[in-house]
């Protein structure tokens, strides 16, 4: 029988949901799945109702696609939230326990989640008008839409940083034809979080479609020139692109709760359940940062979209009292030509790591604790040669076991029945 969550002090419950993306979204249904049946209100400032983020550096880039929404405006009239889209929230009162809308509009609430997400980090010495379409950075539908119409086959493509985001606006961008210069300012790409042998295979099949990929170089300016963008490195030398993507990482969206007085820590801290220094204010998503129970509760804030849709579902159950912590094992994939790269967990500050290598050139790096106890696993093959044996291995960290490190790296070991035994 399905418990009914409807009224606090004997009223009708009403909870707010700031933020129209993923996280937001999946919380509002995960309400109505769980039995709340009071109020829910989910407010974004984006026109769009809730979409799938992941597709923009592909499908989204590659066609100018509709956003793959996650959900149809039926299922929200059905499901009884109430979407109000276009819409940015301007203030939180938590004294009167209101948001204000930039329209001026006032709504009341028992419960605040703020799933706020993040925006992309700008470029310090950018000048220039970006609103001429030559300088841009991908984080909506309409960047998306923006891009692809500037790209075309002999066109020039600039992207500046060699994470996830820039290498897969890359990959789409050679598909369609456009010459591409990828500039990382570090030693090399995918530095943050993936292993160097992995990074050194992305980086290779990058150049056998035609990507030049520069690493090491300092940009001092990128300035708009009559028709064409000037990139300035520091050693004194240009570059010129028709378009240039910006991607050097995120800022998460914390005005609105600093500004309430709400504690701030690489985002908005939260505990282990999701909830902020104001008890009845929760925080999920990009925009929050979080203690992680699998790594001695080391605060982590993750722009994953396997942690929005995670933790989407568990701030609703804490929305409604049940007290769960964080369980999950962090889990990051990109997909670049026919490569799709897949992590578990948190590297850094493993002792020992081991290959594990499967067929059609797939491999996995099993990375372990001085105590021979599993961290993180991160793989590299085609299609979803990975998928099955990260999938064990994210069942494995979270499992806390001590494992053999020549047992992981044997591809005659079945990771099915380590985790049984």
């Amino acid at each position: 029988m399905t418990r009914r969550f409807t009224r606090r002090g004997g009223k009708m419950s009403k909870i707010i949901i700031v933020g129209g993306g993923e996280c937001g979204a999946r919380a509002a249904f995960a309400l109505r799945e769980q039995g709340f049946n009071g109020d829910i209100t989910l407010i974004g400032a984006e026109p769009h109702l809730p979409y799938e983020r992941p597709p923009l550096s592909k499908t989204g880039l590659a066609s100018a696609a509709p956003p793959q929404y996650v959900a149809g405006p039926a299922r929200y009239e059905e499901a009884r939230i109430t979407i109000l889209t276009g819409v940015p929230v301007d203030t939180v009162d938590r004294q009167s326990k209101l948001v204000r809308l930039s329209d001026g509009r006032k709504f009341p609430y028992d419960q605040l989640l703020l799933a706020t997400g993040a925006r992309p980090r700008p470029f310090a010495g950018v000048s220039g008008d970006p609103g001429l379409g030559r300088i841009c950075m991908l984080r909506n539908h309409g960047d998306a839409v923006a891009i692809h119409e500037a790209l075309a086959p002999g066109k020039s493509l600039a992207v500046v940083g060699g994470g996830f985001i820039g290498l897969e606006i890359a990959a789409t961008a050679r598909k369609l034809g456009a010459e591409v210069l990828l500039i990382e300012s570090s030693p090399r790409v995918l530095s943050r979080g993936v292993p160097a042998e992995i990074a050194k295979v992305v980086t290779e099949r990058h150049r056998q479609e035609g990507v030049n990929i520069l690493c090491g170089e300092q940009i001092t300016s990128i300035a708009t020139e009559n028709d064409k963008v000037q990139i300035l490195f520091a050693n004194g030398t240009t570059r010129l692109a028709d378009i240039v993507v910006v991607g050097i990482g995120v800022i998460p969206n914390v005005e609105l709760a600093e500004a309430a007085g709400l504690l701030i820590d690489n985002g908005i801290a939260v505990d282990a359940t999701l909830r902020t220094s104001d008890p009845d204010i929760f925080a999920a998503g990009d925009c929050c940062s979080f203690p992680l129970s699998h790594y001695r509760e080391r605060r982590v804030r993750l722009e994953a979209w396997r942690n929005a849709q995670d933790q989407g579902m568990l701030v609703a159950a804490n929305l409604l009292g049940r007290g769960l912590a964080i369980a999950s094992v962090p889990w990051f994939w990109s997909d670049q030509y026919e490569l799709t790269l897949q992590i578990a967990g948190l590297s850094d500050g493993a002792a020992t790591t081991v290959r594990r290598d499967l067929d059609q050139g797939a491999f996995i790096l099993f990375h372990l604790d001085g105590e021979d106890r599993l961290i993180a696993a991160s793989g590299i093959g085609p299609g979803n040669a990975v998928a099955r044996d990260i999938r064990l291995a994210e069942m494995l960290i979270a499992a806390k076991r001590r494992l053999d490190p020549e047992a992981l790296a044997s591809p005659k070991t079945n990771l099915k029945k380590l985790l049984a035994a």
